[in-house]
This record gives structure tokens, C-alpha cells and sequence, in this order.
């Protein structure tokens, strides 16, 4: 009688693998036919897809290892730009205005002077200086001043222009709002 148990708990682990067996061909057997479905053409578009897509993935890697390979190039040219364009805020505002007042000289335009506004931009190491001044000349001259503020040492970001007529005639008058910045 305990034999007969033995055998009967042998046969129903036997009978439970069986059933996995069969579960796991039938579940092969669904897949194979679904591939078989869908047709040799349908499998060759699926892998152009593929291979296009492992040629656009590898020519990125590619070039993220370029950007990766320059960044030291890159950080030292910024670094360049940083130290040779942006004056010292210790003395950055009479090396400014000398320097406006230069280019108004030699484009023959008279100023009203400048203002100067600072503002502090957060965790970048640098000041911003807002200039405005107003400047009366004739057409050419004030395009020379423009043209003098373009091609100067210092950097410049010219914001703002209001056009008005001066008092004299054939003059106008040019509001200026000129930005730098200054290292800190």
C-alpha cells in the first residue's frame, strides 16, 4: 500500500511536467506560426529598419565622442574669452567710458555722457552693466560711432536704439542702451 503511494505521487509530478512541456510547445508553435505569418518581406523591411536605425545610433556615438574629445578645447577658449574680453570690475568702468568717449571722438559725435547700472548675474562669475547715453551727429558719424562700438576691444551687446531729431538741423539724436559685463 505505501509503494502504491509512492508511484502515485511520482506519476502526478510526472504528469504536472508533461503539462509544462506541452504548455511550452504549444506557446513556441503560436510564435512560429504569428513569424511565419508575417512574410519574408515584412522580416527584410523590420531589419532595414534596424540596420538604419544602428547606422544613425552609431554616427551619434561617434559624435558624441568628437564633442567629448574637443570640450577641453573648448573650455580653454572659453576660458580665454572670459579672461581677454571681460574687464576687471575693479577699474572696468573708467576703461569703459575712456573707451566710449574714444569712439565718440573719432566718429565726431557728441555725447551726454554715460550711466552705468550694474546687476549681479548669479553663480556665472561675472557682473552685467547696463550703459545708456544719447549721442547727436549727422547720419554718418552716428554709423561710424555704431560701426566703432563693433570693432572695439571691449565687449559690447548693443540693446536698445531710439532715433529722435536734435534741435540742430540735419542732426539726429540716438538714445544708446548698451550692455557688458565685468569679471568679479
Amino acid at each position: 500500500m505505501t509503494v502504491n503511494l509512492k508511484s502515485l505521487g511520482w506519476k502526478k509530478w510526472i504528469g504536472a511536467a508533461l503539462g509544462l512541456l506541452l504548455a511550452g510547445d504549444l506557446a513556441l508553435g503560436i510564435f512560429l506560426w504569428r513569424s511565419a505569418r508575417e512574410g519574408p518581406e515584412a522580416l527584410r523591411a523590420q531589419r532595414d529598419f534596424l540596420e538604419i536605425q544602428s547606422k544613425l545610433l552609431k554616427a551619434d556615438v561617434a559624435r558624441g565622442q568628437r564633442i567629448r574629445s574637443s570640450l577641453s578645447q573648448v573650455k580653454q577658449d572659453c576660458d580665454s574669452f572670459y579672461a581677454g574680453t571681460f574687464l576687471d570690475s575693479v577699474n572696468g568702468y573708467s576703461a569703459i567710458e575712456t573707451d566710449l568717449d574714444a569712439i565718440a571722438a573719432k566718429a565726431g559725435v557728441k555725447t551726454t555722457g554715460f550711466s552705468f547700472r550694474q546687476k549681479q548675474v548669479k553663480d556665472r562669475g561675472v557682473m552685467e552693466i547696463s550703459i545708456s547715453t544719447s549721442v547727436d551727429a549727422d547720419y554718418a558719424a552716428v554709423i561710424q560711432f555704431i560701426n566703432g562700438l563693433e570693432r572695439s576691444k571691449n565687449f559690447y551687446l548693443l540693446d536698445n536704439l531710439h532715433l529722435g531729431s536734435s534741435s540742430s538741423s540735419g542732426m539726429i539724436r540716438l538714445d544708446l542702451g548698451l550692455h557688458t559685463y565685468f569679471r568679479t
